[in-house]
C-alpha cells in the first residue's frame, strides 16, 4: 500500500494563474511541497522555449497544513509551452517534478506540464456530461412505421436480438429515428446529462451510417433535415446541447463525390481520393474496406466543400435551423494521413477555424483510439475520444480476472488484469502528455458503440466504482445509451442494441425480462437510479468538474484521490474489495468538516499530537465508491 505525500502541480486554477494565456503573457505557476519531503533550499521552473532551456526562480507564497506553496513566473513563448520544476533540497540533492510525477533524475520534455496559447475551449466543456446516442437503436417514432426499409436493410422488430454476424452486423435495421429520439429527451434530462452525441445522421448503406452517401442532408429514414432541426430545438429547449458525427477520413462508396470520381479521372472530385490505377477504378480505402474510400486532403476543393468557410459541410450544420453545438470527428487519428502525406494538423485547425467563424461556443472532439496526446495539444481538438488513459486501465482493474472478450478492437483474448498501481501507472502515462484543459475535455468512457459493454465482464459490485471514476476523474463522463439500464454485450457491434424502454413502464412486473437483452425491469431501474445518483454527484460538486487532481493513496484493491478547488474539495475512495486505508493527516485539509456525500464509509480522524503525527482512517466493506466533501483549498492571497 502507498500513501502519497509528494510535491504536486496540475493545470487547475489552484496552480496556474491563467488557463488561457496569449503568446508573451506571463503566467504564475505554483508547486505545492509537503513538509514531509524535508528542508527545501530552492525551487525553479525549467521551460524549453524554442528548444533552449530557460529557468525562473520560485518563492514561497504560503505555508500551512503541512505544505509550502511555491510560485514562479513563466513567460509563454510558444503556442504549447512546456515547463517542469526543479526542487533543490537542503542537503544539496534535487528532484524534478513533471506531469508524470517526482523524479530524482532529469526528465523528458515530452513529460512536461503545458501552457497552451491557442484559443480556449468554451467554458461549458468542463462541466459536460455526455450521452452517446445511436439513432437506429435509440427510439422509434410512429412516423417510422410508414417508411419503407431500403434495399440494403434487414428489417428487425424492436425486441429482436442484435445480429452481430455479417451481413447483419451492418445491415440489421430497427428503424429508430430522430423524432423518436426527441420523444425520449426527458429521459436524458432526468438522467442529468448535458450533451447529446449523435452518431452519424447522414444517409448511407448501413445501420451505423459511417459510410455516408452525402453530407448535404439528413437520412430520410431518420426523418430528414426537418427532424434534425426539431431534435436540436427540443434538446436546446431542455438545456441540452447536441453534437454531430463527421467522417473526415473517408466516406461511403455510394457518396456523390466518389461516384462522380470513380472511373472519371477528369472529374473535379477525382482529387478527393487516393487512386491505385490510372483509370481511377481502384482506390485506397479505410483499413482496406472497399465501401469506405479514403479522402485525400491535399485537395483544396475538398477542403472548400467539406471543412473550410461558411459554405462548407462543417459550417452548414452549425447554423440555424440545425444549430449543432459541435462535432465529434470519426477516425480523427487517421484523417489526412497516408504514407508520406500528413495533413492532419491542417485539417483539424481548418475545422476548428470554420467552427469559430460560425459559432465559437462549440466543441470539437476527435476519435483517437490509442496514444492520442501528440495530436491533442490544444490547437483544435478540445478533447479526445480515446481509450488508453481511462477506459482500458479501468477495465483492467475492475474486470473479472481471466475474462475473454473482443477487447477494444484487438483479437479475442484475455482482458489484461491490473492492480490499482498498474491502473494509476497506465492512466498517468497516457494522460500526462495532454495539456490540462484538453484533459478536462477528454472522454471518460467505460464503453462506446465500438467496444464491448463494461457491464459484461465487470467484477461483481464494481459498476458503481467504474462509473464513479468516470464522473470524478478529470474529463467528460460518458453514458453510452443503454449503460444506464445495465446492458451487456461482447463486442462493439453487439452493444448497439435497441433501448428496452418498456422496462420502465409503471405497470411492468419487476421480474419481467427484456427478451433482446436479458435485463429485468428491476435491474434496469436499479441501474438507472445508480447512474442518476452519480451524475447528480458530479453536477452538485464543481470540484469534480474543475478542481485539481491529486492521488493520496494507491493500493492493489483501493485508490484514493482528491479534487481540490477554492470553494470546496472532494475526496474520492474507489475500491474493488473491502479496504482499510490510513492517510497522513496532511494528505487533505479540513478533516473536522468532512461530510460523506456519496457511498458508505467509516472515517476516523486523529489530530496530530506530541507523540503522533495523526491521520485519517477510511474503511469500506466490499467494492465501494465513496465521495467525501471537504473545505476548499487556496494559498494565502489567492
Amino acid at each position: 500500500m502507498t500513501a502519497m505525500l509528494t510535491p504536486h502541480h496540475d493545470g487547475s486554477s489552484l496552480y496556474v494563474s491563467d488557463a488561457a494565456p496569449h503568446l508573451g503573457d506571463t503566467v504564475r505557476v505554483r508547486l505545492r511541497i509537503p513538509h514531509e519531503l524535508g528542508p527545501v533550499a530552492a525551487v525553479r521552473t525549467r521551460s524549453n522555449p524554442d528548444h533552449e532551456p530557460r529557468f525562473t526562480d520560485a518563492a514561497v507564497v504560503d505555508s500551512g497544513d503541512g505544505w509550502d506553496w511555491w510560485e514562479a513566473p513563466v513567460e509563454v513563448e510558444n503556442p504549447v509551452h512546456g515547463y517542469r520544476f526543479l526542487v533543490t533540497m537542503g542537503d544539496g540533492s534535487s528532484v524534478w517534478v513533471n506531469a508524470t510525477g517526482t523524479w530524482p533524475t532529469e526528465t523528458l520534455d515530452a513529460d512536461d506540464f503545458r501552457l497552451v496559447a491557442y484559443d480556449a475551449p468554451p467554458e461549458w466543456v468542463r462541466s459536460t456530461m455526455l450521452y452517446q446516442l445511436f439513432p437506429d437503436r435509440f427510439a422509434r417514432s410512429s412516423q417510422a412505421n410508414g417508411r419503407t426499409a431500403p434495399d440494403w436493410a434487414m428489417p428487425a422488430a424492436w425486441t429482436d436480438p442484435v445480429d452481430d454476424v455479417p451481413p447483419g452486423r451492418s445491415q440489421q435495421f430497427y428503424g429508430g429515428d430522430l423524432d423518436g429520439a426527441a420523444e425520449r429527451l426527458d429521459h436524458l434530462v432526468e438522467l442529468g446529462v448535458t450533451l447529446v452525441y449523435l452518431t452519424p445522421v447522414f444517409p448511407g448503406r448501413s445501420n451505423h451510417r459511417y459510410d455516408a452517401a452525402s453530407f448535404e442532408h439528413v437520412d430520410p429514414l431518420l426523418g430528414g433535415d426537418d427532424a434534425l432541426a426539431r431534435f436540436v430545438a427540443a434538446a436546446h429547449s431542455r438545456g441540452l446541447k447536441v453534437i454531430g458525427d463527421l467522417t473526415t477520413n473517408h466516406c461511403g462508396d455510394g457518396h456523390e463525390w466518389f461516384r462522380a470520381a470513380l472511373g472519371h479521372p477528369d472529374a473535379p472530385e477525382s482529387d478527393f481520393f487516393y487512386w491505385l490505377n490510372a483509370e481511377h477504378t481502384e482506390y485506397v480505402a479505410w483499413l482496406g474496406v472497399p465501401s469506405l474510400p479514403k479522402f485525400n486532403w491535399a485537395s483544396a476543393e475538398l477542403r472548400r466543400r467539406f471543412i473550410e468557410g461558411p459554405d462548407s459541410v462543417v459550417a452548414h450544420w452549425l447554423k440555424p435551423p440545425f444549430s449543432l453545438d459541435g462535432w465529434r470527428i470519426d477516425v480523427a487519428n487517421m484523417t489526412g494521413r497516408y504514407r508520406d502525406d500528413d495533413f492532419n494538423t491542417e485539417v483539424r485547425r481548418i475545422i476548428r477555424r470554420t467552427m469559430v467563424e460560425v459559432n465559437p461556443d462549440t466543441i470539437l472532439l476527435g476519435e483517437s483510439t490509442n496514444d492520442a496526446a501528440p495530436d491533442f495539444q490544444g490547437d483544435a481538438w478540445h478533447g479526445a475520444m480515446t481509450y488508453a488513459n481511462f477506459t482500458r486501465p479501468v477495465w483492467g482493474w475492475l474486470s473479472e480476472p481471466g475474462s475473454r472478450s473482443t477487447y477494444f478492437g484487438q483479437p479475442v483474448g484475455v482482458i489484461p488484469s491490473y492492480s490499482g498501481h498498474e491502473l494509476v501507472d497506465a492512466h498517468t502515462r497516457f494522460a500526462a502528455a495532454f495539456p490540462w484543459r484538453v484533459r478536462q475535455g477528454t472522454m471518460n468512457a467505460l464503453d462506446t458503440h465500438d467496444v464491448p459493454r463494461f457491464h459484461t465482464h465487470a467484477r461483481q459490485g464494481t459498476v458503481p466504482v467504474a462509473f464513479g471514476l468516470s464522473v470524478s476523474m478529470p474529463g467528460i463522463p460518458v453514458v453510452w445509451a443503454g449503460d444506464e439500464f445495465g446492458l451487456s454485450a461482447e463486442d462493439g457491434e453487439a452493444s448497439r442494441m435497441p433501448m428496452p424502454w418498456h422496462l420502465l413502464g409503471a405497470d411492468v412486473d419487476p421480474a419481467a425480462v427484456d427478451p433482446a437483452t436479458g435485463v429485468t425491469a428491476e435491474d434496469a431501474r436499479a441501474m438507472l437510479d445508480l447512474y442518476r445518483g452519480l451524475i447528480a454527484l458530479r453536477r452538485r460538486h464543481p470540484a469534480l468538474s474543475d478542481g485539481g487532481f491529486r492521488w493520496l493513496h494507491v493500493g492493489d484493491d483501493v485508490l484514493v484521490f482528491v479534487r481540490e478547488h477554492r470553494d470546496e474539495s472532494v475526496l474520492v475512495l474507489a475500491s474493488r474489495a473491502t479496504a482499510d486505508v490510513r492517510l497522513p493527516y496532511e494528505a487533505a485539509s479540513g478533516w473536522a468538516s468532512a461530510a460523506v456525500v456519496y457511498g458508505d464509509v467509516l472515517i476516523d480522524v486523529d489530530e496530530p499530537g506530541e507523540e503522533d503525527d495523526g491521520g485519517a482512517r477510511l474503511r469500506v466493506d466490499g467494492p465501494a465508491f465513496v465521495a467525501v466533501a471537504l473545505p476548499g483549498v487556496a494559498p494565502a492571497g489567492d
